[in-house]
């Protein structure tokens, strides 16, 4: 077997793993979960002959919306390393989601859309997915500080002051530091350089300097409103399964799980299932909900914007080309 031999065969055993790595965590965490499948499908049943039935429609339609304004930050950053059209960014999101629904922490969605670019140097972009990924985090967690405060304040300020305190201060200097290090990327690259272990990666990630202020305020926004298309569809969901609350309340409590999703570190496959769901059922359980209300409506934003888009995305991954000729496309 040749060399040219052996890469397309690579390529095909590549794609056809994925794909089946794909559906087969599909299936088990939708299909063969009784405890979380089951009992949603019963509860949606129940919902979807509600009169409220149109907000699933209304939330899947947000869908390519969510995922539009990602594509559109990818187009951005990847434009440091090679021109993007809106298509192609899109293309290479949908790519690095279906990769890193299978990869613990969503890694994969680094080396997809590290594949669908055409440039030599694409390793190079390494920097400016993390840039991206960072701009996403710095929002969730701005947002986010507001909605922990809320139930801090309403739920243990009155027995537990000095605690609260104490969280309020660290969540003040969370938010600092996260925003010191979004504008001064410089710093962080430094910080990578001076660290033996980590120096390998410098050329990686030295793109990140290359972003200025204006550039990374641009992503921030994004980012925002990426996020309140998120928090918007949870909202809905949320309404949907009959979890009924203050607009204060709703905002409070999506935020607050969004922020403990994404500071607690993942150790499942399934890097979006499963903290979400567990911070979404105790916020909104001080709140008065019944747990299994607010369960259904996180899984179905997790089946929504996760599931069914990774799937679709497996369209992508069969087209790639995973060994390409110097620059060819």
């Amino acid at each position: 077997m040749n060399i040219v031999s052996k890469r397309r065969f690579l390529l095909y055993l590549g794609k056809a793993l994925v794909v089946l790595l794909t559906l087969h965590f599909l299936y088990q965490t939708v299909f063969t979960a009784p405890d979380t499948f089951l009992t949603w499908r019963l509860i949606l049943q129940h919902a979807l002959q509600s009169p409220l039935r149109f907000l699933v429609v209304l939330t899947a339609l947000l869908i390519p919306v969510n995922w539009g304004f990602e594509a559109r930050k990818w187009q951005l950053l990847g434009r440091k390393i090679e021109p993007l059209s809106f298509w192609r960014a899109y293309r290479a999101v949908m790519v690095g989601l279906t990769l890193g629904f299978i990869t613990p922490n969503r890694l994969g969605d680094y080396a997809g859309r590290l594949l669908e670019l055409r440039s030599r140097q694409r390793l190079d972009a390494i920097g400016a997915i993390f840039i991206g990924r960072f701009c996403q985090l710095v929002a969730t967690v701005v947002i986010g500080t507001f909605g922990l405060l809320y139930f801090l304040s309403r739920f243990y300020w009155h027995d537990y002051p000095g605690v609260c305190l104490s969280l309020t201060f660290l969540l003040l200097l969370l938010n600092i530091a996260i925003l010191l290090l979004m504008y001064n990327a410089r710093a962080l690259v430094a910080l990578v350089a001076a660290v033996g272990p980590l120096r390998k990666l410098v050329r990686y990630v030295a793109v990140m300097r290359s972003y200025s202020s204006a550039e990374i305020t641009r992503l921030l926004w994004l980012s925002l409103w990426r996020y309140l298309v998120f928090l918007f569809q949870f909202v809905l969901l949320l309404k949907l399964f009959r979890v009924e609350l203050s607009a204060v309340e709703y905002l409070s409590g999506v935020s607050g799980a969004f922020f403990l999703k994404s500071v607690v570190p993942s150790v499942t496959i399934l890097s979006d299932l499963g903290v979400r769901e567990l911070s979404s059922m105790y916020l909104f359980g001080l709140l008065g909900q019944e747990r299994l209300q607010v369960l259904s409506a996180s899984l179905s934003l997790w089946l929504l914007n996760i599931a069914v888009p990774s799937a679709l995305g497996i369209i992508f991954v069969l087209r790639l080309r995973f060994f390409r000729k110097g620059g060819e496309a």
